[in-house]
């Protein structure tokens, strides 16, 4: 049964977001600058309080199971969301962006991919409402997803640059330095584009992939576009911010990648499991739902979400602090 909210929250909702979002790009635009720890952690406070409000108005107004929903897919697109800052420091790093200019990239990024996982998410509805055997295909991508995410290795990634990227740096004239946030500049009488047309591209494709892994991972949470499409605004608003107050923080976080695949695993399972309690393939159980398939409700998918990040971030801190008393022991012998 999908949530049903009443419409003027919804609406609501969407106005009050885009306000926000609006506000803070203008923000951004007019106020180029690098932000303090103290900055980044008080807007990163700001909007894990807003998301938490959010979820308090759902509680009060349509009850337990829709909160829960929202908390669930909200804090999974979230840690998803900090597996991209790993990413987007490998990009600002191999097109060497200037720090005062990378708020205005991570914002412009995080708008691509709000309007990315907009359009997956009106698909991915579409499709769930139309086939329910789709859960079938989601979960399996979400099963293959975690071993990636553990073992796998992503090439592209690592360098910072896909193969259209570098396509348009051979057919296209580009200029050598940046010239502040511009994406065209004259040299020498000539118009060419700057690295910062480069580095939108680099990281809007990189946001494509992104909402590849996230959306069936929210889908398997909840099946109500509304819950689904606030739960990734709210993860991506505070993302410019924490980009800034974890730092070299990331570096830390050797098990993070760990914690994300358990949880795309597990998500994974669990939408299999609702496949096969709405079965309708007649090549499986001749058609009929199977009955004895267990449903994992909200709250423990919560549970475990919580638990995966809690115990990798935990388990990364532990990593780094012993590494660094190796370090120090070798450097005094």
């Amino acid at each position: 049964m999908h949530p049903v909210l009443p419409l003027w929250f919804e609406v609501g909702s969407y106005v009050a977001l885009g306000i926000i979002l609006i506000a803070d790009l203008l923000l951004v635009v007019k106020r180029p600058h690098i932000p303090s720890m103290k900055e980044s952690t008080l807007w990163v406070a700001f909007y894990v309080t807003l998301a938490l409000v959010f979820a308090g108005l759902m509680f009060l107004i349509s009850g337990g199971e829709f909160a829960g929903q929202f908390l669930a897919g909200w804090l999974t697109e979230y840690s998803l969301s900090i597996d991209n800052l790993f990413v987007f420091v490998i990009i600002m790093a191999r097109f060497s962006v200037p720090k005062r200019l990378q708020q205005e990239v991570l914002m412009v990024g995080i708008i691509i991919a709000l309007i990315f996982r907009g359009v997956f998410i009106l698909l991915g509805a579409q499709l769930i409402e139309s086939f329910s055997w789709v859960f079938y295909l989601f979960g399996a991508f979400l099963l293959f997803t975690a071993w990636k995410q553990a073992f796998g290795h992503n090439e592209d990634a690592e360098d910072g640059e896909t193969a259209l990227i570098t396509y348009l740096k051979r057919h296209i004239s580009v200029s050598p330095d940046y010239h502040d946030n511009k994406l065209r500049t004259v040299i020498d009488g000539k118009k060419v584009w700057t690295p910062m047309l480069i580095v939108f591209i680099a990281i809007g494709t990189t946001d494509v992939m992104f909402a590849l892994d996230s959306i069936p991972a929210i889908f398997g949470i909840t099946q109500s576009p509304f819950i689904v499409f606030t739960a990734n605004i709210f993860a991506l608003m505070g993302l410019r911010q924490l980009y800034f107050m974890l730092g070299g923080l990331l570096e830390r976080l050797h098990y993070l990648k760990y914690g994300i695949a358990f949880i795309l695993a597990f998500i994974g399972v669990k939408l299999v499991l609702h496949a096969m309690h709405e079965n309708e393939l007649p090549f499986i159980n001749n058609g009929q739902h199977i009955e004895w398939a267990p449903e994992i409700n909200t709250w423990t998918s919560l549970a475990v979400i919580v638990g995966a990040m809690i115990v990798s971030t935990v388990a990364s801190l532990v990593k780094s602090s012993r590494d660094e008393r190796k370090k120090e022991s070798i450097s005094i012998d």
